[in-house]
């Protein structure tokens, strides 16, 4: 592979096509576009950072040439060039076929049948999905399986609680402990370790939805009469919490949960109504999720894509439709996050839009760290917070190195935050430095629960009351604030040091007070 140093330039393979996609170059203008040479064939006027190549022959190297083409210039500017594989032609295991017999049909349970699949799956074969809908409880992917749903096929989580026992180890909201299993389990969580499973792909243009908000409600009222001691004995201390379902609500069942596994690709589906995170990695590597739609409107902590204590997390041309935080990045919660010390590291977000939630949230379980994180060409117009970065004072660790450009934003917030502030702390305030927004419009509008707007502070910097705990080294360039109806063009700055603005313009017009 020949890049510049640190350009990212990867694929997708399938058996009939590339993705392949790139990071933006620091240089790249609003006008500029890409070629892909590909043999002798050209791709160009490309005016995103990922492309589709088809029309390929499985299990076939392919030299891809990418270029910058600049619209002040008329040679195009070499970029990277790169091998890549297309994939083979995999047999389908049909889950209604002999010896398996699922039924799509939507009221028949079929785990037994679905899992006797994905354990028969060999390097050389995919489960396959067909048109339908499969109800199913919580199954269990293994290193070198793939998951195929084919159009208008649904695996279909139960809304039983008892169809995700036994409960597996798991992390939620920065703790590990006993949760009941997801609707598809990938690895096994375990801190101490690297990653214990490798390559493992689910994809199609199917959907994978799960229990939804009827799973979620019978979920935390089993756990509550389970807890009612432990509740009982917090007495005040309750307040510590989120509200009154958080103890109860921890043990949740994610839709997909992705454990010390390196290599997951998650491509083409619609996913969502989880009871709780939709697609959450821990202790993961090299994970990619493309074209795909995010669906959980409606559920408490419904994050659409949570990478945690991970690395190497790549999330491009994808859509939410989210009930809580479309993207939220974690490491873990003081103090077990600091002594297991495992930050995110190097994630990358690109050509995604919301029309619901909250945004892009970094913390605030952030204690093991948080770092490299780069988000481009993405449309967060309609969230409700927009690029959200937060931790509490007991929290310790860091987030820095966050760049933000070229972008549509409901908000910039960086501040300390109380809420979700029970149990130990961890003997430091998070360092909160070196981020990086450049050529945005930030609406200073936050959009209600009930789906209107009003304006609010467009840029909030509030660090921690520690002058050694201040945010720091921050670079607003080329921004616009407001530019909407109900915008606003407010800045808020407080406990902040070496904050740059370049370009920083309030073209809105505030039309009701800013809360």
């Amino acid at each position: 592979m020949t890049t510049k140093t640190g350009f990212l330039f990867r694929a997708v393979p399938r058996a009939y096509s590339l993705t392949v996609y790139w990071d933006k170059p620091e240089t790249a203008g609003a006008s500029d576009r890409y070629r892909l040479r590909i043999g002798d064939r050209v791709i160009d006027g490309i005016d995103r950072t990922f492309a589709m190549i088809d029309g390929l022959d499985p299990d076939t190297e392919y030299s891809v040439e990418l270029s910058l083409q600049r619209r002040t210039r008329t040679e195009p500017e070499a970029l990277a060039a790169a091998t890549f594989r297309t994939a083979i032609v995999k047999r389908m295991i049909d889950v209604t076929a002999a010896p398996y017999h699922a039924i799509g049909d939507g009221r028949t349970l079929s785990t037994d049948a679905i899992q006797r699949a994905l354990d028969d799956c060999g390097q050389d074969e995919a489960v396959l999905i067909p048109a339908g809908v499969f109800l199913t409880g919580a199954l269990r992917m293994r290193s070198h399986s793939e998951l195929v749903l084919a159009e208008d096929a649904t695996l279909q989580g139960s809304a039983d609680p008892r169809d995700y026992e036994p409960r597996v180890k798991a992390r939620f909201e920065g703790l590990e402990m006993e949760c009941y299993a997801s609707l598809i389990t990938v690895g096994e969580l375990d801190h101490t370790v690297g990653c214990t499973t490798e390559d493992v792909t689910i994809r199609g243009k199917g959907s994978i939805l799960g229990g939804g908000a009827e799973l979620m409600h019978r979920v935390i009222d089993s756990e509550r009469i389970r807890l009612r001691d432990e509740l009982a004995r917090l007495g005040e201390a309750i307040h510590e919490y989120e509200n009154a379902d958080t103890i109860p609500g921890r043990v949740r069942p994610r839709l997909i949960d992705v454990n010390n596994t390196r290599g997951f690709t998650l491509d083409g589906l619609t996913v969502g109504r989880s009871s709780s995170w939709n697609i959450h990695m821990t202790y993961c590597e090299q994970v990619v999720t493309c074209g795909c739609t995010f669906e959980s409107v409606g559920v408490w902590n419904g994050d659409g894509w949570d990478p945690d204590s991970s690395e190497d997390c790549v999330l491009f041309d994808c859509r939410f439709h989210t009930g809580d935080d479309m993207v939220a990045i974690k490491s873990g919660k003081n103090p077990e996050g600091n002594a297991i010390g495992r930050p995110t590291s190097h994630v990358r977000i690109f050509g995604c839009s919301s029309s619901s939630g909250h945004g892009v949230a970094i913390g605030s379980e952030m204690s093991g760290g948080v770092e490299d994180i780069r988000i481009w060409d993405c449309d967060f117009a309609a969230c409700r917070y927009g690029i959200h970065i937060k931790g509490t004072a007991k929290r310790g660790g860091y987030v820095r190195d966050v760049t933000v450009r070229d972008c549509a934003i409901a908000a910039i917030t960086i501040h300390a935050v109380s809420y979700n502030d029970d149990g130990e702390g961890a003997g430091s305030a998070p360092m909160f430095e070196r981020y990086r927004f450049e050529h945005l419009d930030v609406l200073g509008r936050l959009r209600t629960e009930n789906g209107s707007d009003r304006p609010t502070t467009a840029i909030l910097i509030r660090g921690f009351d520690d002058p050694e705990h201040w945010v720091r080294d921050v670079t607003l360039r080329d921004i616009r604030l407001g530019a909407v109806p109900d915008g606003s063009g407010r800045i808020e700055l407080a406990n902040c040091r070496d904050v740059r603005m370049d370009g920083v313009s309030a073209v809105g017009v505030v039309t009701t007070k800013v809360d």
